[in-house]
């Protein structure tokens, strides 16, 4: 058989099924909400700080984060994050029927794995938090101390426009982007740097699924509290949506200071595209 026929007698790479991207979106969620809901877990629960501290938790996230898209980014472009999608679609032409799914995906994967942590380390929660008052923060962000609302709200909002701005760039077609499957790598570090630099106003959750997701777990599990601050405030809804109007920040920004300024030579991407 000459080359030619090989190439003629090969099957033609099929475009994943909506479905296929769904779970795709739904297990890589999962991961990364396991490493990062997981370790916040082990740190609260083990306050002596003999299984980690505040470093192990970004760099766990930033963990999580990596493998999730290492997991999903063949399939669906591994955006994880309903802001990210929001931004792929404003600004990079993702189909906006697959929006909500994508979304609903998501959050369905955060709530599962946010499940499995809370049944996991249910004997070490109860240990310390009997009465489930003082450990939410395991599964959902709140603001620091002395931080009030507008502040935590700017807070999440600068935290995901950086994420979404680096994002566009490490995957841009045309901006000589990390090679040989690395950018799952690189968005990895830009979470452990996001955590690092804006984890003390509000807990960065730069991700509406990431909370959303096992702060639901969390309040059908025990936590009566799960939706307000502890003076009582309600604050379920500003990592939602801080972050989506971080998105389109970042990526108006992006936009505007960068792309149109790449020279046009095209690289293949596959992360954040479908």
């Amino acid at each position: 058989m000459t080359s030619s026929e090989k190439t003629e007698a090969a099957p033609t790479a099929r475009a994943p099924s909506l479905l296929g991207e769904l779970s795709a979106e739904f297990a890589g969620t999962m991961i990364l909400i396991l490493f990062g809901v997981g370790v916040v877990a082990q740190v609260t629960t083990t306050p002596d700080g003999g299984n980690g501290q505040y470093d192990s938790v970004a760099w766990s996230w930033g963990i999580g984060v990596m493998l999730g898209v290492y997991v999903a980014g063949r399939i669906s472009g591994a955006h994880l994050n309903p802001a990210v999608t929001l931004a792929f679609a404003l600004y990079d032409g993702f189909p906006w029927r697959k929006v909500a799914p994508f979304v609903l995906a998501q959050t369905l994967g955060a709530f599962v794995a946010a499940l499995i942590v809370r049944v996991t380390y249910a004997d070490f929660i109860r240990s310390v938090d009997p009465n489930l008052t003082d450990t939410q923060g395991i599964f959902s962000t709140l603001p620091g101390d002395p931080v009030s609302i507008p502040t935590a709200f700017l807070d999440q909002v600068v935290g995901t426009a950086i994420l979404v701005f680096v994002i566009f760039a490490l995957v841009h077609p045309r901006n000589k982007g990390p090679l040989s499957n690395m950018a799952p790598f690189m968005i990895g570090i830009l979470v452990v740097g996001i955590g690092m630099a804006w984890g003390a106003n509000a807990g960065y959750a730069i991700n509406p699924a990431r909370d959303f997701g096992p702060r639901l777990a969390s309040w059908i599990s025990g936590y009566d509290t799960a939706w307000v601050t502890p003076d009582g405030t309600p604050y379920w809804w500003l990592p939602i949506v801080a972050p989506l109007v971080g998105a389109v920040v970042g990526g108006g920004l992006f936009k505007l200071l960068i792309d149109r300024y790449i020279p046009a030579e095209e690289a293949p991407q596959e992360v954040g595209r479908v």
